[in-house]
């Protein structure tokens, strides 16, 4: 047998649910890590769900198109139930513009997934970005 990967960070999209679910006590667990003393922590996992969807650029994996502009992130919620994690966006010119493939990482938490979904959802319905 052969190692084939070895990660050391967190995945992404999969890092964002697991972030909605531990909250802020991933500090306290990471710098327990770092000093040795990862067996004197519990981790406190929410008991709900979550859920990320991950709005790519038109055409991706393929060719796709930089600079395209999002709108309507301002007046979503962010909180522990609905938050838009970045991804490949820039500012510019005080706006939000698409620089990568997978552009936004929506996620959506609650008690159970086909709401976590409806939630994430509902926020994918708000961004106006055509060109996503």
């Amino acid at each position: 047998a052969r190692l084939v990967e070895y990660n050391v960070r967190f995945g992404d999209p999969e890092c964002q649910v697991l972030m909605m679910r531990l909250g802020g006590q991933i500090l306290d667990l990471l710098l327990a890590c770092a000093e040795g003393r990862l067996n004197e922590v519990e981790a406190q996992w929410a008991d709900d769900h979550a859920l990320t969807v991950v709005m790519a650029a038109g055409g991706y994996p393929g060719s796709y198109t930089k600079g395209s502009v999002i709108r309507g992130l301002g007046a979503l919620p962010e909180d522990s139930f609905s938050m838009v994690f970045h991804a490949g966006t820039a500012a510019r010119d005080g706006g939000i513009v698409a620089t990568g493939g997978r552009v936004l990482n929506v996620t959506g938490r609650d008690k159970t997934l086909a709401e976590a979904r409806a939630r994430a959802y509902a926020m994918i319905d708000a961004i106006d970005w055509p060109e996503g």
